[in-house]
């Protein structure tokens, strides 16, 4: 038998393991679920409701954005600019984009929102999709591969500082 005074620190060891053990699963795990889309509409010119959780597929042709409110698509041919930020640039707030959701987004500290702007035969639609930076990393080569051009402004929060 162990003697209560070796014992005790052992329990309370083993205890404290266990208490970190699972504290441990709980910590930098995404608030969605695994399945859940990782793309959110965050603003632009399209009919989809701030929020609004979805998928980017990416063609050869151009992007596709699908929730459940709504979808877009957008021909590459018409892109003219498309960054990954942690907000929305000034060269794009410039723009005379007729927003019917104006990007008020916060300036966070990681980059969090893929922003696409086109013209098309004219008329210029934006849209800002808030999406983890792990989340985006595929699709960086998958855009440059189908489109010849790729994701402008690609940095790190702390080169904005």
């Amino acid at each position: 038998m162990i003697p209560y005074r070796i014992r005790k620190p052992l329990v309370v060891s083993a205890i404290l393991l266990v208490a970190v053990l699972l504290a441990g699963t709980s910590f930098g795990k995404h608030k969605t679920t695994p399945d859940a889309p990782p793309f959110q509409y965050a603003a632009g010119t399209e009919n989809i409701e701030k929020g609004c959780e979805g998928k980017l597929e990416v063609h050869k042709e151009g992007i596709t954005y699908i929730c459940p409110g709504g979808t877009f698509s957008m021909a590459f041919s018409g892109i003219t600019v498309m960054q990954f930020r942690p907000d929305v640039s000034d060269k794009v707030m410039a723009m005379k984009i007729p927003w019917k959701i104006a990007p008020m987004l916060p300036k966070i500290k990681e980059n969090k929102y893929f922003t696409i702007v086109s013209n098309e035969r004219g008329k210029l639609r934006a849209v800002v999709l808030r999406v983890s930076e792990n989340d985006m990393r595929p699709y960086f080569a998958e855009i440059e591969l189908q489109s010849g051009k790729g994701v402008q402004e690609y940095r790190n929060f702390d080169e904005f500082q």
